[in-house]
């Protein structure tokens, strides 16, 4: 949840007050854009904004979305200024509660990790685990529960619990279990875990060998590189679709935008085009978002600007995408395709 984004280079102050400003203009989508204006007010130094933001969400009187979620950032941020006991109580009531999305369970565990509490954090780690990646009793089997996960592949989601307990485990110095392994096969780095997670790796900082350096310059870079896979960037690259009713209405109200959209047909070929030259060129975390004319007339108002001003139409897409309604591209080929057609991706729009 926390802008992937150096700090020298935003003025998060700035960036947390507008999209606040925004979450009032969008009250819809509230949850997501406070849950980032939260991780910009911990980046600037002020927890106590962020806490008045977690709080914010989980008083609202709207349903939240990921409740378990808000509460694990507000316990991770009370830990870093000093509200232990209250973190403490929230880590508690989360493990409890069992939630079956792996994010709360991660910040838990390494709020607990970070603060030294290995053997909590290792605890935390373990049922959640056992919780996501087995069913029933089968979770409940032998010493470690990995029985119930023999043979299937962990949800992508649920790695970095696999990693984060193997790492905590290296830091007590406990033998290899079964998870352990499954950590393993899912690890798709040269550098192996054990290497990633040694203890004495950090020695090795503070040696004045180059060649020692140099090999935990690569770890390093390699355990970045894990980080990074694991996260999707908050802003993914969107392409703006308009289904043909809306595009209809867009067009008869705005004829300035017909240029833009000559045909449906030719609108949506135009989208697959634009994604897959993107995604040649290295680009990734590709995604479609879908426009609608009363939400664009709102955008355009809320610039200032005329909406047949054709400029709008990539900020539009950016500001939709920031509000998390980005679908990824491209879909399975056997999942419906993103033009809303019915067909399978594949036979349609994937089909070349």
């Amino acid at each position: 949840m926390r802008p992937d984004t150096p700090a020298e280079n935003v003025d998060h102050t700035a960036e947390a007050a507008r999209l606040e400003r925004t979450a009032d203009l969008y009250p819809e989508d509230a949850e997501a854009l406070l849950l980032r204006a939260a991780a910009h007010r911990e980046l600037s130094g002020d927890r106590p904004a962020a806490t008045a933001l977690y709080d914010r969400l989980l008083t609202s009187p709207a349903d939240l979305d990921q409740p378990h979620l808000v509460r694990a950032l507000k316990a991770s941020n009370l830990w870093e200024y000093g509200h232990e006991a209250e973190a403490r109580a929230i880590i508690t009531g989360i493990r409890a509660a069992a939630p079956r999305d792996p994010a709360p369970w991660v910040i838990v565990a390494e709020s607990l990790e970070s603060h030294d509490e290995l053997e909590q954090a290792h605890e935390t780690f373990t049922q959640a685990v056992r919780l996501l990646l087995t069913e029933g009793a089968a979770g409940a089997a032998g010493a470690d529960g990995a029985q119930g996960a023999a043979g299937t592949t962990p949800p992508r989601a649920t790695h970095p619990l696999l990693f984060g307990r193997h790492r905590v485990r290296r830091m007590l110095g406990a033998a290899h279990d079964e998870w352990d392994a499954l950590a393993d096969t899912v690890h798709t780095l040269p550098i192996t875990l054990d290497e990633l997670h040694d203890p004495k790796r950090v020695w090795s900082l503070g040696s004045e060998n180059p060649a020692e350096l140099e090999a935990e310059i690569v770890r390093l870079r390699a355990e970045l590189g894990a980080f990074r896979e694991a996260l999707s960037r908050p802003f993914p690259v969107a392409v703006l679709h308009w289904p043909a009713n809306e595009l209809t209405e867009l067009t008869e109200a705005y004829p300035d935008l017909a240029e833009e959209y000559p045909s449906y047909d030719a609108h949506l070929a135009t989208i697959e085009a634009a994604l897959r030259e993107l995604a040649s060129s290295g680009t990734g975390n590709l995604g479609i978002v879908t426009g609608t004319v009363p939400s664009y007339e709102a955008f355009a108002a809320s610039e200032l600007s005329s909406p047949a001003d054709p400029t709008l139409l990539p900020q539009y897409a950016t500001t939709l995408a920031a509000r998390g309604r980005a679908v990824a591209w491209p879909p399975e080929r056997t999942a419906a395709c993103w033009c809303g057609s019915g067909r399978a991706y594949g036979e349609c729009h994937g089909a070349h």
